[in-house]
């Protein structure tokens, strides 16, 4: 999840006309990064299994607790092309020293916090940390690895997309039944430092790009205040409902602030994001895919946490467990996609990946919510998604001229994580009788709800993607 640049796979060649040795460190720098953005992926869905403990132990009632989740994919994805674009300015190395300072700082106070705003703050702080991280790492791997190994690494990288979800909600759960919830946080601290301590030994300085030093700060605040402004308004109509005038300004407010957001994008002379390239058609088809499958997958998450725990009466662990196969589902999608992306194109596995999270999610609408027919129904739901994630990046990255490879995924990847906070905020609001009192009702208008949603977004994948087998494609694949 994090914006790169594109570069040649050719190994990099010396004064002399000789190629340049590997580095030696290389694989020392994989490990580390590896860590340090397993980390970053795992504080999405960690805090998920938590979430009822929270609410308990701090008096946080449905609507904070749903910007403990998405106040870090918000600030994640709206500052994730800034992030990329200071590593250009800064150099790389510099930029995620910073991130990972800032996010280990982050989770401590989190992990310290003792009321709804030390708490929400923490998560903006993680979320500001990982912004900054996370591109300036993948920059580092597409510089330090090159030829066939660049592929293993950046495949590496990929998998721990895949690898975080799954970990995020075991490791969510077991912390949460052992030590406590504030454990999800405090975790970061140890492994983080050591990270941090190991990185300068082992990152050769990444200088900063030569040209103008130009950071669209503006642009960057929009977009994310356009993006909290919707948030809040999806969160408000959970309680305030759909018609109410503070809900329907919030989201007038993020409309306006999105337009606004383009204007500058097209005036500022380097832009966060060329919005021209919403226009193509394979990117806007990458981040469709990314904003709906995400917020999907997330808010479903969300939406099992407190079923399972607060109406089943559940522990942490147990709920993390019976997660387990939902979480794994999300990978074994993304392998069978990944086969089908390389023989039919992009089109046809996305529309059947969506057709499946329809199918899933509608499973447990149709035949009521209860434990075993919710676990199989999302576990059915994930391996669709999985198989949307391989069809997204590819789509979009594939058929992207090389000059704007690394633009486009910063793009796709920054819809990616907007997605899962847009998707927690939906489900919480469709979900709100059922997560404040003892009925199942808001359970199943949002599993209803997220069936359709599912339906027609495969409908618009057919009549979005383009048709036929995607080119061979050089540059990263990232998550």
């Amino acid at each position: 999840m994090a914006h790169s640049s594109s570069a040649s796979p050719a190994s990099p060649v010396s004064p002399v006309g000789r190629p340049e040795p590997p580095d030696p460190r290389r694989w020392r720098v994989l490990a580390l990064l590896g860590v340090a953005q397993l980390m970053l992926i795992l504080d999405v869905t960690v805090v998920n299994v938590a979430l009822p403990d929270i609410g308990a132990d701090l008096g946080l009632g449905r609507a904070t607790l749903t910007w403990v989740v998405t106040a870090y994919t918000l600030f994640f994805g709206g500052l994730m092309l800034l992030g990329g674009r200071l590593a250009d300015v800064f150099g790389a190395r510099r930029l995620m020293l910073a991130g990972l300072g800032i996010f280990v700082l982050a989770s401590l106070a989190s992990g310290l916090a003792t009321d709804a705003a030390a708490l929400v703050g923490g998560r903006v702080g993680q979320g500001l940390g990982a912004a900054l991280l996370s591109p300036a790492a993948l920059a580092t791997l597409t510089t330090t690895f090159h030829g066939a190994e660049r592929t293993k690494a950046l495949g590496v990288w990929a998998a721990l997309g895949g690898a975080g979800s799954a970990v995020g909600v075991l490791l969510g759960g077991a912390l949460t039944a052992g030590p406590g919830w504030r454990w999800i946080f405090f975790i970061n601290v140890p492994v983080g430092v050591a990270v941090l301590v190991a990185l300068p030994l082992v990152v050769r300085g990444g200088a900063a790009r030569p040209g103008p030093r130009r950071v669209d700060l503006p642009g960057a605040l929009l977009v994310t205040a356009a993006t909290a402004s919707l948030i809040y308004g999806l969160v408000t109509a959970g309680d305030a409902g759909w018609g109410d005038t503070v809900t329907l300004a919030a989201v007038a407010a993020a409309a306006v602030l999105y337009a606004v957001f383009g204007v500058v994008e097209r005036a500022v002379r380097t832009p966060l994001m060329r919005v021209r390239l919403l226009a193509q058609r394979p990117v806007l088809s990458g981040a469709f895919l990314m904003l709906v499958a995400t917020g999907m997958l997330i808010g479903l998450f969300f939406l099992g946490s407190f079923y399972l725990q607060r109406h089943q009466g559940y522990s942490a662990l147990v709920t993390g467990l019976l997660f387990l196969p939902v979480a794994v589902g999300t990978g074994l999608g993304a392998h069978l996609g990944s086969h089908l992306v390389d023989r039919l194109g992009g089109r046809i596995p996305a529309a059947i990946g969506l057709a499946l999270a329809a199918a899933g999610t509608g499973l447990v609408a149709l035949l009521a919510v209860t434990p075993a027919v919710m676990v199989t129904g999302l576990t059915v739901t994930s391996i669709g998604l999985g198989a949307v994630f391989v069809s997204g990046t590819t789509t979009a990255l594939a058929l992207a001229a090389p000059e704007e490879s690394g633009l486009a995924s910063g793009v796709v990847n920054t819809f990616h994580e907007l997605g899962g906070a847009v998707g927690v905020a939906v489900v919480s609001s469709l979900a709100a009788p059922s997560l404040i009192g003892p009925v199942l009702t808001g359970f199943s208008t949002a599993f209803t709800s997220w069936a359709v949603i599912g339906a027609v977004a495969a409908l618009v994948a057919l009549a979005l993607l383009p048709p036929g087998r995607l080119p061979a494609f050089d540059g990263p694949r990232v998550h």
